[in-house]
């Protein structure tokens, strides 16, 4: 049996094959694409050359044979594309052609072959871990790059291959046993780039970086050209825990799936793609749907610098992904709906040349309105925090100076109280499923998780009628300021969390 990844599961794949006497012939039918049927070629030629290395006698390679061969892949309506089906596709010959005989039940197998019989890595095999699993098959064979990837499934024995020699070998019970895989012990990366500590200055930012981190907020940084505003988004990785185990499973399947990780994703993934990005290479798409940036980004942070400078269609597109975490595509040749729950920090200028409001800025005001109406009212209202990052004086990056002064934001005690809040967070919706953070909640929990005091709730009121706050930014305001609650260790949302939670409400860009 092989399977065929999709996301965000696997669809098994029963392979079969009928060889009758005749004129020589070898297809492969079943909606094979491209790869698929060119899989002919690498397994006549990794069955020919794998054959040198045996002590069994001499296998018979399709091309050789003058047989009609027939490989069908089913069920037949469904499209099989990619070279993970080389392995099944070869045993499957062998066993009908009775060259080799052993028993495929319980077992699944995944790879592709090289013309020397080599077995390389394949896409997918977290997610061919999880369907083989969920099918209640004992034995998963993939290819040895893949093998950490898919042990992180428990209840399924995992082995590694190298060749398809070795494989035949184990298969037929010879001299030569694969061992089954251990998986390793692995940490958690250790953060790389900037950090909270590398950045002088800016302590309002650093703050506004920590909430959001701690509910998983979606962020503006506004202000001048050269200021920190990407140092402040690059920096924010850092404060974010490690993700769990089910979503190190979740994280990796995607990252597997789209083939940029054949290892186990432990951190949050920072996703930053270039202001010139496509709509399909961000929110997704293709003939076949393939997963975008914005899924690439769940659980960690999608990074949106020069963000007016984004095609308009495609800034617009994100209003889904933002409100649902989640993003639906949907083609001639079919439709997907991908997961897309990541925390949004955008990075702006306050107009095309940056200089706005100083006597530097030389923009007509049509094109600083053109400018600024490309970030459409929707897309803003889904933005809970609007942070200023201004410009700093020439004493606060002096060297000498800055040696000498405490930092109140570290990235080290930053991190600490960002994790003590989320494990507040985790407690209090362990009975909700689909709700980890403050920023998941819905209409139902702000209103029996998110306690107000009568004082903070009228300041709420009063606020939101002056500042013509939608409904929507209403609730966004009640769960940013649960989240300042939680920092400071507070059970109920008080008037200081509430007024500290419009402040940021506030866009002047």
């Amino acid at each position: 049996m092989g399977a065929q990844p999709s996301l965000p599961s696997a669809q098994l794949v029963t392979i079969e094959c009928d060889i009758v006497r005749g004129l020589h012939a070898f297809t492969i039918v079943g909606l094979p694409d491209k790869s698929v049927e060119e899989a002919r070629d690498r397994i006549s030629a990794a069955i020919k050359n794998s054959t040198l290395r045996m002590s069994a006698e001499e296998l018979e390679s399709p091309k050789r044979s003058n047989k009609k061969i027939v490989l069908s892949l089913a069920p037949a309506e469904l499209k099989k594309e990619g070279s993970a089906f080389d392995i099944p596709l070869a045993l499957a010959y062998l066993l009908a052609s009775d060259q080799i005989s052993f028993d495929a039940s319980g077992k699944i197998f995944a790879g592709e072959l090289a013309l020397d019989g080599t077995v390389r890595a394949i896409r997918g095999a977290l997610s061919i871990a999880l369907a083989a699993r969920d099918a209640g098959s004992e034995e998963l064979f993939v290819p040895e790059e893949n093998a950490d990837e898919a042990s992180l499934v428990s209840g399924i024995r995992v082995i590694p291959l190298r060749s398809l020699s070795d494989l035949l070998d184990h298969l037929e019970e010879n001299d030569f046993t694969i061992d089954p895989h251990i998986p390793r012990v692995a940490r958690a990366e250790e953060e790389t780039g900037v950090s909270l500590d590398d950045i002088r200055g800016q302590e309002s930012a650093k703050r506004a970086l920590e909430i959001a981190a701690a509910g998983r907020h979606n962020i503006a940084l506004y202000g001048p050209p050269g200021t920190g505003k990407t140092m402040l988004a690059r920096a924010a990785t850092a404060l974010l825990p490690d993700l769990s185990e089910d979503e190190v499973i979740e994280v990796t399947a995607i990252h597997s799936y789209a083939g940029t990780s054949q290892s186990a994703v432990r951190r949050p993934p920072f996703r930053s793609p270039h202001h010139t990005s496509s709509y399909a290479s961000l929110i997704g798409g293709g003939s076949i749907p393939r997963p975008g940036e914005v899924t690439l980004a769940h659980r960690g942070l999608l990074f949106l610098d020069e963000f007016p400078e984004f095609h308009r269609d495609v800034v617009n597109a994100l209003r889904e992904p933002l409100e649902d975490a989640k993003v639906s595509v949907a083609r001639a040749r079919g439709s997907a709906t991908f997961p897309a729950n990541f925390m949004l920090i955008a990075a702006l200028n306050p107009c095309p040349c940056g200089k706005y409001g100083t006597r530097e800025c030389r923009c007509m005001p049509h094109a600083v309105d053109r400018y600024r109406r490309k970030i459409s009212g929707p897309v803003a209202d889904r933005i809970d925090m609007w942070v200023q990052v201004g410009d700093m004086p020439p004493e606060t990056l002096a060297i000498k100076r800055a040696r000498g002064q405490a930092r109140s934001h570290g990235t080290k005690d930053a991190r600490e109280r960002v994790e003590a809040a989320r494990t507040l967070q985790r407690e209090r919706f362990k009975e909700r499923k689909g709700v980890s953070t403050n920023a998941d909640m819905g209409p139902k929990e702000i209103e029996t998780l998110a306690e107000l005091s009568e004082d903070a709730e009228s300041t709420l009121v009063s606020a939101a009628r002056q500042m013509k706050l939608s409904a929507r930014g209403y609730h966004r305001t009640i769960k940013l300021a649960r989240t300042i609650a939680d920092l400071a260790g507070s059970e109920t949302i008080e008037t200081p969390h509430m007024l500290e939670a419009l402040q940021f409400r506030q866009r002047e860009v």
